[in-house]
């Protein structure tokens, strides 16, 4: 399945996490041991809702344009602001014309080849939508061209992401196990993760 065709349904299904999070729970840990709920939403936001978007279109940061470290949660409506956002992200990289060529995803203007960035994008909705999902007690919609896609992805970047801290050591999952589950544990999930009481 191309990576163009899944971007919005990976978009909506982050998205769907993202609204079912009440204010209660951004103090709650992740199995992204470093960040609580609110740091990963933030985080989320922005890549995928504000530096993604642009990303797509091969523009650099904008004047203006809100910069890493951004409390996106404290503003109103926050998660229907990212909705909005996700979904402009998500329309951009569907254009198959965004993954053509170089792009820059950091404000450092370092190049990379659009498609390794497109990727990136596939992954933080997956990844951190699933990281989002069993942190507040939800549960990713991961249909089986989402998962091949989120797999695909993540075994083509695994052994580069752990060199630089982007993916933790590999958790042994059994290659029965669904496709998705295995691709969480390539990326240094353990799919039976579960938050706290």
């Amino acid at each position: 399945m191309e990576p163009t065709v899944v971007m919005i349904r990976a978009s909506a299904a982050a998205v769907d996490v993202v609204r079912g999070i009440g204010p209660g729970e951004l103090d709650r840990r992740t199995p992204c041991t470093e960040l609580n709920v609110r740091a990963l939403l933030n985080h989320l936001i922005y890549w995928t809702g504000a530096r993604g978007y642009g990303a797509g279109l091969k523009q650099p940061p904008q004047p203006g344009e809100v910069e890493q470290g951004h409390d996106f949660t404290a503003e109103p409506g926050w998660a229907e602001a990212y909705a909005a956002r996700a979904a402009a992200t998500a329309e951009v990289w569907s254009d198959p014309r965004a993954w053509i060529g170089e792009t820059a995803l950091t404000g450092n203007g370092r190049l990379m080849p659009a498609g390794f960035v497109g990727g990136i994008l596939l992954c933080e909705w997956l990844l951190h939508g699933w990281d989002l999902a069993v942190a507040t007690g939800q549960q990713l919609t991961v249909d089986d061209d989402l998962a091949a896609a989120a797999y695909e992805d993540v075994a083509g970047r695994a052994e580069m992401a752990r060199q630089y801290g982007a993916f933790g050591p590999e958790v042994p999952v059994p290659s029965t196990a669904p496709l998705f589950d295995r691709a969480l544990g390539l990326s240094g999930r353990d799919p039976a993760w579960r938050r706290e009481a």
